[in-house]
């Protein structure tokens, strides 16, 4: 499938519109239609985005026989719905994070790509980001030693609203899922998976996680503290302390454009290593790259790293007594 891959775009938010942004600045990719549950919201975004086509429906874009792969931007709870509704009708799929809203979901969307043999990964964009690259080659070669400790945080004020997808558990809402996975995938991706979880939260009246305060230990003694909140402004920062020194991955440390190295006993390195675009591209990128070449997956963020990170949130969720209607038993 060498040369131009046409892309489906499921969804019209706020990250859809910085998603098909990059896909312009893609060379082999193609934006040939848009989905929403409103024409009018789909017809806007397609004039804007210049897609052939727009749908008011999603089961029409998943059908549409001219896309190749379909980028799903839609609310947490029915990211495994239209995963498997896209992968059966001969999709492959980019769906956003987290991939489902449980190990059992993400099970399921796994097992679908396999047997359709169709690609699928999960849109954590932290993975292909320039910096985040820098970090493991840096990490890799030893610089700053054997990692011992990892702290990184995440949070802003969200300001309470009920009703927004943020806080709405109906939408999957809550900290843990939309901005505390980004520092737990980090924890996971330097140093595996921990051996001991323990975490505490505050719950909002509506049953989500306002904020979340994460401890990993690991066996070989190795340390995460990670926390998570939309209660108030973090620095959104990680730091990697190793046995020979430290890395400091700056603000926005998802997404970030610079590193402090700093060596025990010499003076600290500043890399500033930008990505393009909003920085969806280089993962744009990546799918491209793996479709053409016939795989089921990325190297980088393969289908068992999605289900390690789910996992390990539903370990979280366990802790803190976070459940959403569509958990194992219920």
């Amino acid at each position: 499938m060498a040369g131009i891959i046409k892309w489906g775009i499921l969804g019209t938010g706020k990250i859809a519109h910085k998603f098909a942004a990059d896909l312009r600045l893609v060379q082999q990719a193609e934006l040939r239609a848009v989905a929403s549950r409103s024409i009018e919201k789909a017809a806007r975004f397609g004039a804007e985005f210049h897609a052939a086509k727009y749908y008011g429906t999603y089961l029409e874009l998943a059908n549409d026989p001219e896309i190749d792969v379909v980028y799903i931007a839609t609310p947490h709870v029915f990211h495994c719905e239209n995963t498997l509704m896209c992968l059966k009708a001969g999709k492959s799929v980019l769906c956003e994070k987290p991939l489902g809203m449980n190990a059992r979901e993400v099970g399921a969307m796994i097992r679908e790509s396999k047997s359709s043999n169709l690609f699928l990964m999960e849109a954590l964009w932290t993975r292909f980001i320039p910096a985040t690259e820098k970090l493991i080659e840096v990490i890799e070669k030893g610089v700053v030693g054997e990692i011992t400790r990892l702290q990184s945080d995440f949070g802003y004020a969200a300001g309470y609203d009920p009703e927004s997808r943020l806080f709405n558990k109906k939408l999957g809402g809550g900290a843990l899922l939309d901005i505390g996975l980004y520092p737990v995938y980090l924890s996971l991706l330097l140093m595996g998976m921990p051996a001991s979880i323990r975490a505490s939260a505050i719950l909002t009246k509506s049953g989500v996680d306002a904020s979340c305060v994460i401890h990993f230990g690991y066996e070989n003694g190795t340390q995460a503290d990670l926390e998570a909140t939309l209660q108030e402004n973090m620095p959104i920062e990680a730091l990697i302390k190793g046995t020979k020194g430290s890395i400091k991955m700056h603000k926005r440390f998802h997404h970030t454009e610079k590193l402090t190295v700093t060596e025990f006993g010499k003076s600290a390195e500043i890399l500033k290593i930008p990505y393009r675009g909003n920085g969806y591209f280089h993962e744009i990128e990546e799918v491209i790259s793996c479709i053409q070449n016939h795989e089921i997956q990325s190297l980088k963020m393969p289908h068992s790293t999605s289900m390690d990170l789910i996992s390990t949130l539903d370990k979280i969720r366990k802790e803190i007594d976070l459940t959403y209607e569509g958990d194992d038993g219920e």
